[in-house]
């Protein structure tokens, strides 16, 4: 099933509008770079119960209709938090870059990291870049997160994880296909990772001078069994 999103592309000659289906969500998983810091923390999170990766980068699947531009979601408990990542995005034969949260509840991924990945909305900015406009400077690029309105949560390059080219070969030869929106792995949160009622986030790109914004409110859902 696929959900059609309302985009602006932000292009150097000016925003325009853009509706676009998407058919496949894609989590990239473990993207990390430094594959010693990768190891350490996939050792770290076997000791809190996280069974370890089948393999670095791992590829999960989760509904295309979990995606949204919406400004709140909802989530079952208060275990689940977001994190702050860049999404890549293939249309009409074109790629473009933006950023998005993958929202994942925490409980569930001690013991089930793909159905934890299904059970929370994927927030997405409402912007994209063409992805032309920013592959010559690509590691100049910036991740940030907020968590509790102005807490910096995370900060740091693109370049802690895999580039977007070696990302989108590993998933699949040749590439995304047209209707594809892959996250791209995330970064350390500074103080642990925590829930938050809202998370916010940008990618920042100073070459150019601009960033793609985004903060969601998250509403907290009671379990009763």
């Amino acid at each position: 099933m696929s959900v059609s999103l309302s985009f602006t592309i932000q292009e150097r000659s000016g925003p325009r509008p853009e509706t676009i289906a998407i058919n496949d969500a894609v989590i990239a998983g473990w993207t990390g770079r430094d594959q010693a810091a990768l190891e350490k923390h996939i050792r770290e999170l076997e000791e809190l119960g996280v069974a370890r990766p089948k393999s670095t980068p791992i590829f999960y699947r989760v509904a295309a209709s979990r995606l949204t531009t919406a400004g709140a979601i909802e989530a079952a408990g208060g275990e689940s938090s977001g994190e702050v990542e860049f999404v890549l995005v293939r249309h009409q034969g074109r790629l473009f870059v933006g950023v998005g949260s993958d929202h994942t509840d925490r409980k569930v991924e001690t013991y089930n990291v793909t159905v934890s990945k299904q059970m929370c909305e994927k927030p997405v900015a409402g912007e994209l870049w063409p992805w032309e406009e920013v592959s010559a400077h690509w590691d100049q690029l910036r991740l940030r997160s907020w968590a509790a309105g102005d807490a910096l949560y995370q900060d740091g390059p693109v370049t802690a994880m895999r580039a977007p080219e070696d990302l989108m070969e590993r998933f699949r030869t040749g590439g995304l296909q047209d209707g594809t929106l892959m996250f791209c792995g995330t970064l350390a949160a500074i103080g642990g990772i925590r829930p938050s009622p809202r998370f916010s986030f940008e990618l920042a790109d100073p070459v150019l001078g601009r960033a793609i914004k985004h903060g969601y409110d998250v509403v907290e859902l009671p379990i009763l069994g």
